[in-house]
């Protein structure tokens, strides 16, 4: 990477961090004193909580990925017995500006962030606000399916993933700079795949759906109602949705591609803030998912982690994706926003997710109450073994080098590239075929 354009972007960094600097700290301060003390609690570092996992070498482990050419940075948090037990920064925010990863990095989550979308819905229709059996007509004007198909599909066919659309319709024209409210009005220009709820079919701008919905039913900004209902309450004070959320924390982290060069932080999944807006550290990806395991009922009730994770739909495609952990996973399926697997004889919950220069992934057992978060910020899929080896020693379940850190040699970054294009097929956790990236 040449200096001048090093030095720019550092300097940038410099400037949003003064920026934030600047603004008052009310907006901080209320929202800590809105937090439960339970809550709190819960945000702690808890070494007693560990039992099953073997700290020490999870650590030397992902030392010895960080070696690896395409790797910049990485933060993993990890919960053992409803405690968070592990939290760490590795790498750096921007590759050679020496600024370290810590556990209070920004990152985005892509993806992941349909789960936190789904929540929203959820816990509204736990309030008879929203009907998840109705027509998704009924509450987002936008989408217009084909045949006038948005009459039939549900709320709940959006949130999982059975329009009867093709796969990441109209990604692309949300790439290049089109508007998702046009572009999901226009979703009735194509031919259906199949009848809605019969067939799983991942999607971005038609699932951003889900933002609107909540705009229509709280009458407030997608990101105002998130705050209010849930990164508030939870505690999560890192959390934003909004390109601006990302540049404006203290330490956040860019993105970078495979070779290690800094990329531009784009706007266009902020677009679609359901499907990929979401931004946070990993402490506060931590508390989500000790929220999502059901630690913070007062938030997210047993009624509606029920309604979300359940397994409505089998996706096969998913067990092909990730083939070389056939060993241990059994079925796939998909709920409201969220993955489901039998590993092992054990059911678990989780998602991934990828944009051009970030990487996310959350796995747990809900009845084990133990789980992996894990964010970076380079185009490489390596280090999502880490949620099964990570899974492996919760069940004490024999090794095996899912990160692949003991393969020699190392692969180069087109062959990292090139690897991450054939395999990372489904929408949800890395590049496609196509000129974008999600």
């Amino acid at each position: 990477m040449e200096k001048p354009h090093l030095i720019g972007l550092v300097s940038f960094a410099v400037l949003a961090t003064a920026a934030l600097a600047m603004r008052p700290p009310e907006e901080a301060k209320r929202t800590e004193a809105s937090v439960p003390k339970s809550h709190v609690r819960l945000a702690a570092l808890s070494t007693s909580a560990r039992k099953d996992v073997d700290y020490a070498a999870i650590d030397q482990r992902l030392q010895r990925l960080m070696e690896r050419r395409a790797m910049v940075g990485m933060a993993v948090g990890i919960v053992e017995n409803g405690r968070i037990t592990f939290l760490k920064g590795y790498g750096e925010t921007l590759a050679g500006s020496g600024e370290p990863v810590t556990a209070q990095t920004v990152f985005r989550w892509a993806s992941v962030s349909k789960g936190l979308a789904a929540s929203m819905v959820a816990k509204l229709a736990e309030q008879n606000k929203v009907n998840l059996n109705a027509p998704v007509a009924d509450y987002v004007p936008t989408l217009k399916l084909p045949a006038g198909a948005e009459y039939r599909a549900t709320v709940g066919d959006m949130l999982s993933h059975r329009l009867g659309l093709y796969r990441n319709a109209y990604d692309n024209k949300l790439e290049e700079g089109q508007d998702p409210h046009v572009l999901r009005q226009s979703l009735s220009q194509l031919n259906l795949v199949c009848p809605p709820g019969t067939c799983w079919s991942y999607q971005n701008i038609a699932y951003d759906g889900a933002s609107e919905l909540v705009e229509n039913v709280t009458r407030q900004h997608y990101e105002q109602a998130v705050r209010r209902m849930l990164f508030n309450p939870i505690g999560m004070t890192s959390g934003s949705v909004s390109r601006e959320g990302l540049m404006n924390s203290k330490s956040w982290a860019w993105p970078h591609n495979a070779g290690r060069k800094p990329l531009e932080v784009t706007e266009a999944y902020y677009k679609v803030p359901a499907a990929g807006g979401v931004n946070s550290n990993i402490k506060d990806m931590a508390l989500w998912m000790l929220a999502q395991m059901g630690e913070m009922p007062d938030v997210l009730s047993p009624r509606v982690l029920g309604a979300i994770h359940a397994s409505l739909v089998k996706t096969p495609s998913e067990r092909n994706r990730l083939r070389k952990f056939r060993e241990r996973l059994g079925k796939a399926d998909y709920g409201y926003g969220w993955r489901s697997y039998d590993y092992a004889g054990h059911h678990i919950v989780g998602h991934r997710g990828g944009l051009n220069g970030y990487r996310s992934l959350i796995l747990f057992d809900p009845q084990k109450k133990s789980g992996v978060v894990a964010l970076w910020n380079s185009n490489t899929n390596q280090p999502a073994g880490l949620e099964f080896e990570v899974m492996d020693m919760i069940y004490h379940l024999p090794f095996r080098d899912w990160m692949e850190v003991d393969n020699s040699p190392r692969p180069n970054t087109s062959t990292v590239a090139q690897a991450e294009n054939e395999d990372e097929m489904s929408g949800d956790a890395g590049p496609s075929r196509r000129k974008g990236r999600r």
